[in-house]
């Protein structure tokens, strides 16, 4: 079957030509079932082949919305919804009791198990998660936490799922927060451990796939990422991911995760004057390799991708090509990179654009696949929920409200903002259609 607010949609003439109809009343749960079409069993274990199939969220924001719209009879933003509903995104765990994102967690893995299809899980309660910022909350101590994420692993069981653990909780550590919030490193050292208890409760897990956070490529650099990924136990993992919540573009998060896996391998398996050596690695930022004369194009900048071939040239120079399979993996959130990043006005903001939040005239990027044809890249996923809100962006400016949105006042982080999804959506790139894989 096909979820059935796609196939009021399809029955109306708004898509392809086969589909199942039913009554406008029909229930918002009733409307966001689906069932996946019969595949293959994938192979067993901590892997992510090609074939992998991707759940579909059974009850989704997109879904919803779609049947809200086309009980409105505005039919083509219905459309468009309905097309967002039909393509897997992830799930996010945020909170709860032990007991509870046990349940929550089994249950989803459940129900994908039964629709032949991978669930993609986030967990997300690390203490002093965001800074507590606009995403502020989490567990209320390392112990709380570790208690947390062991019955997550619980409710993962011996099901398939690719687990994403903690966006931001290494590329914005505590001692990154403010100079005063973590004066000693004891708060580092204890998301450190968080984070390496995690991949040590999920790994025992026989079928997880376990990727840790390592930001974007607009952040940190390339070393300093690989020295986190290291401490934090990404080769007991299977890797790690990018651009969560973020908008650079997926050829970018492809050349920049490269470079940390080739780090990764430089300090850790590479020759033995670079043991331990992240810092020598070459990144977006610096690269040895370039003439750095003040000549244009010829220092590496992190805004110019034409510019990265001297970081390739470091990495060809010292790295090589290591043995095969010694280079770390990663996943990639395309679910708003179509457009790429944001550039405001030159000149339109004195304080901080806040370029990350809420960015207007963005677009949905890649579809979600495990064929990615990218060496290291297992999958492009839809992880941060298309059309949720950043949060209340001010700019720089006194507020309260988004300069860019006419002085509105942004919903809160995590709010569903139907318009910010009709945009995204409109924007994307490919364009948004149906998702063939719904179909058998």
């Amino acid at each position: 079957m096909l979820p059935r607010t796609v196939g009021l949609l399809l029955a109306v003439g708004l898509a392809v030509s086969t589909a199942a109809t039913v009554s406008p009343a029909a229930t918002a749960s009733d409307a966001t079932s689906v069932v996946a079409s019969a595949a293959a069993p994938a192979p067993a274990g901590h892997t992510l082949p090609p074939d992998t199939r991707f759940a579909v969220t059974p009850d989704n924001e997109a879904a919803r919305q779609a049947l809200t719209d086309l009980h409105q009879g505005d039919l083509t933003d219905a459309a468009a919804m309905a097309k967002l509903a039909t393509w897997p995104e992830a799930t996010w765990f945020t909170g709860g009791t032990p007991d509870q994102v046990r349940s929550q967690v089994q249950a989803t893995v459940r129900t994908a198990a039964a629709e032949r299809a991978v669930p993609v899980l986030v967990a997300y309660d690390i203490p002093l998660r965001d800074c507590s910022q606009y995403s502020a909350g989490g567990a209320a101590s390392d112990a709380a936490y570790q208690q947390w994420i062991s019955a997550f692993a619980q409710g993962v069981g011996a099901g398939r799922a690719v687990v994403i653990v903690e966006p931001d909780a290494l590329a914005n550590l505590p001692s990154d927060c403010s100079a005063t919030t973590d004066p000693t490193g004891a708060l580092t050292a204890g998301r450190i451990a968080d984070i390496k208890y995690a991949v040590s409760a999920l790994e025992a897990k026989p079928q997880t796939v376990v990727y840790l956070d390592a930001g974007n490529s607009q952040w940190h650099s390339v070393g300093d990422m690989a020295q986190r990924l290291i401490q934090a136990g990404v080769s007991q993992a299977q890797g790690f991911f990018l651009n969560v919540s973020n908008y650079q573009p997926t050829d970018q998060s492809d050349h920049y995760g490269t470079w940390i896996s080739q780090c990764v391998w430089f300090a850790t398996d590479g020759p033995a004057w670079a043991a331990g050596h992240t810092d020598y690695c070459a990144s977006q930022y610096y690269s040895s390799a370039a003439p750095n004369d003040g000549k244009p194009g010829d220092a590496v900048s992190p805004t110019d991708p034409s510019t990265w071939h001297w970081t390739d040239a470091w990495y060809d120079q010292n790295v090589g090509t290591p043995p095969a399979g010694q280079l770390t993996h990663f996943v990639v959130d395309t679910s708003r990179d179509g457009q790429g990043a944001w550039t405001p006005t030159p000149g339109k903001y004195t304080g901080d654009p806040q370029v990350w939040c809420n960015p207007p005239g963005r677009g949905i990027g890649a579809e979600p696949t495990a064929a990615t044809g990218v060496a290291l890249v297992d999958a492009y996923l839809y992880i941060k929920t298309i059309g949720e809100s950043d949060g209340s962006c001010t700019r720089g400016t006194a507020g309260p409200g988004d300069p860019e949105y006419g002085g509105t006042v942004d919903p809160a982080a995590g709010a569903w903002w139907p318009a910010e999804a009709l945009t995204l959506a409109a924007n994307a790139v490919p364009a948004l259609t149906f998702n063939p894989r719904l179909f058998p």
